[in-house]
Formats: structure tokens, sequence, C-alpha cells
């Protein structure tokens, strides 16, 4: 296994079987699981393409496993970051943490894809406060 990031939010972890498991930990960490696993069952609902599948999610461990998207960008303009971030929203999703980091490509597909979803707000859901990531 290939350890995608390690940080106070985080353990990232690829699978040489094309999954991603992440255990979430630190300020919030239980809030921010549930939040990313809702955010990825209704991106899944909408069909939303280029979004990480979810494949399973422990609350006990507060720990997903995902689908890889693919590999990290390093470089991609302003105005093209923001396109993707804007089509998110015809899913009914605002990324809240909008920015290259979460980015990634598919070679697959020749795709941009989205990650990362503890922060994400659902449109459609105006009663739930947001989670915007701590400074």
């Amino acid at each position: 296994m290939q350890e995608g990031k390690d940080t106070v939010r985080a353990l990232v972890r690829i699978g040489y079987d094309g999954r991603v498991t992440k255990i979430f930990r630190g300020s919030r960490a239980k809030e921010r699981f549930d939040n990313e696993v809702r955010v990825l069952k209704h991106l899944e609902a909408r069909g939303c393409p280029f979004v990480p599948r979810l494949f399973e999610s422990d609350p006990a461990e507060l720990r997903m496993v995902t689908s890889n998207c693919g590999s990290r960008v390093e470089h991609l303009g302003e105005d093209r970051q923001k396109e993707l971030f804007a089509e998110l929203e015809r899913y009914g999703e605002r990324q809240e943490d909008p920015y290259l980091r979460n980015i990634t490509y598919r070679v697959a597909d020749g795709r941009f894809c989205i990650i990362d979803f503890e922060f994400a707000t659902l449109l459609d859901d105006p009663g739930r406060p947001s989670l915007k990531p701590d400074a």
C-alpha cells in the first residue's frame, strides 16, 4: 500500500488494487467523516462521473474506502480550476476547499476529477451549516 498523505486531519493510503483508504483524525474528525460520506453518496446518486465512488465506510473507525480518481495535478490554470469546481454545483454540491490539491487527473478517460469532500456543502440542504476548513 502506498501512502497518499499523512496529516493532522487524515491518513490516506492508496492500495495496489486501486482503492483509497482514508482515516479521519484530529479536530472534528467525526463531523468531517460524516459529511464526506454523505456528500459522496449524494454525488453518486446524482450520477456525478468525476468524483470517487464510496465502497465502504466505518463510522466506528472513521475510515472510508473509495475508488482512486487518478494522480494529483501539479499545475492547472486558475480559470480551469474554477470551471471544475463550478461543474460540481450542477450536482448540488459546493466544494468549500476549492484548491488544486483536491483535483486529480484520471488517465483512463482523460478527465479531471475532484476529491476530498469533508468540508463540502450540499446546496439542496440549506439548513445544514457548512464546514469550512480550519486555516
